[in-house]
């Protein structure tokens, strides 16, 4: 073990996730998964002629959607005949075969609408020759917003809000989304149909779950129209929801509109689905760094999920359990990797990693020798531009002496601006991955501080 007086706690919190994050980059991972090998293109095991492919399509959506493009472009050059792939608004990547459409994210907005429409429009040209190669990660539903015929973007864009603001797990979000939509829940899969259909996913759900990611576009969809109602009605939302939305979703839980295409169905015959990264590379890694950095790592959960304050105190918990009753074990690095909500009840801003730091350093105000980090992979926590934040146990005391009352922000759910004026965000601009979250505890011997 090093000397705990050599090291920053923060400075080594922010490096072990700055590294972490490089684990997940998507210029490694997709050449890990694809490889050329003259015209045959291999991909986990699965080989593809591509001499016998007539037009080689790549489409998609996500946060790390044109990232995702760039590598398959670097890959394949001049094989690609064209694409379609819709990413977040300020997105900085590069294509020249496949056109990236800019949108909006979490709430989707009509450059999405069009995307979506128009990746439709050119898989359903696509023919039994065809190879349809498609690149989705997480933001992959609220950018990719094809709503059915009877349903407007407004409306699904105000269901989306709904759900978001009452705290709705991913999984139950994505179930009502899909059956308002013309591309989710295989139904993208039912489009391309006859053509191959080969999916790269970037898995931003706990389980790598792969009708929930992107609201599997490209996968069998187990959920139904009647479990979509439900979830409103148990959310509170039910009277809430614009009456065209709930109409539809009635409509096909009576049995009077065709369900998302389940596992039997033979659209998913010539479709391949490939997850080449998830929330693990960043735990991984964060533990082979914290050891490299004389910390003993300890894996805490791969499935951090709940609201997020109560999930800080949980973890704070554990925390000074570990420093109170296993002191010869320090210093420590006690990682989590998953995806906490937050139940908007103010009117601030922030993002569940923030909300999650806040709550945390209310539970550390005065704690000696613990350090907590929580940050999104892909760069932003909520609609901010902050990945996350950074609380110990001078958090609060710091905040008293500029007036900041902690509990009032947390009120507020204004942790953004909580963090900002501490200088305790994290902010890395946007990552080009999307790999859920990582939470960092450095729990140190008091004398540490």
């Amino acid at each position: 073990m090093i000397q705990q007086t050599l090291f920053d706690p923060r400075e080594t919190a922010t490096l072990i996730f700055q590294e972490a994050l490089e684990a997940g980059h998507v210029h490694t991972l997709v050449p890990q998964a694809l490889h050329l090998d003259g015209s045959r293109l291999t991909v986990q095991g699965r080989p593809f002629d591509l001499e016998k492919v007539d037009r080689l399509l790549v489409v998609g959506g996500g946060k790390a959607s044109g990232a995702m493009a760039e590598s398959v472009e670097a890959i394949l050059g001049p094989r690609v005949s064209e694409g379609i792939v819709v990413v977040k608004a300020g997105d900085p990547s590069r294509t020249s075969r496949v056109r990236l459409v800019h949108a909006g994210h979490p709430i989707p907005d009509y450059a999405g609408l069009q995307g979506a429409q128009e990746i439709l429009r050119l898989v359903q040209s696509a023919t039994a020759q065809d190879l349809i190669i498609c690149l989705l990660s997480g933001g992959g539903s609220a950018l990719l917003p094809a709503p059915v015929p009877t349903i407007t973007l407004g409306e699904k864009r105000e269901v989306t809000r709904l759900l978001l603001e009452a705290g709705a797990p991913i999984g139950e979000l994505n179930v009502v989304r899909k059956h308002l939509s013309t591309l989710k829940g295989g139904q993208l899969a039912r489009a391309v149909s006859p053509a191959a259909l080969l999916t790269l996913i970037l898995s931003d759900v706990i389980g790598d779950l792969l009708d929930v990611i992107a609201s599997g576009p490209t996968v069998p969809d187990p959920s139904t129209y009647a479990e979509a109602v439900g979830i409103l009605r148990r959310s509170g939302l039910a009277a809430r929801t614009p009456p065209m939305v709930l109409a539809h979703l009635s409509r096909g839980a009576g049995g009077m509109i065709p369900e998302t295409p389940k596992a039997s169905d033979p659209v998913f015959v010539n479709v391949t689905n490939c997850v080449i990264g998830n929330n693990s590379l960043l735990t991984d890694r964060a533990g082979e760094v914290a050891r490299g950095r004389g910390l003993a790592p300890i894996l805490h959960s791969v499935g951090l999920q709940g609201e997020a304050r109560e999930v800080a105190r949980q973890l704070v918990a554990a925390a000074r359990k570990i420093r109170d009753e296993k002191p010869e074990a320090l210093p420590v690095c006690l990682i989590a990797g998953g995806e906490t909500t937050v139940t908007v009840r103010g009117t601030g801003r922030g993002g569940r990693c923030q909300e999650f730091c806040l709550a945390a350093a209310i539970e550390l105000q005065g704690q000696l020798g613990i350090t907590m980090l929580a940050a999104g992979s892909d760069g932003g926590d909520g609609p901010t531009d902050a990945a996350g934040a950074i609380a110990d146990g001078t958090t609060i005391t710091r905040a008293q002496k500029m007036g900041l009352d902690a509990q009032s922000f947390l009120e507020q759910n204004d942790s953004y601006t909580f963090f900002s004026q501490l200088g305790d965000l994290i902010i890395t601009g946007p990552t080009r991955t999307n790999l859920m979250d990582l939470y960092l505890c450095l729990i140190t011997r008091p004398t540490a501080h």
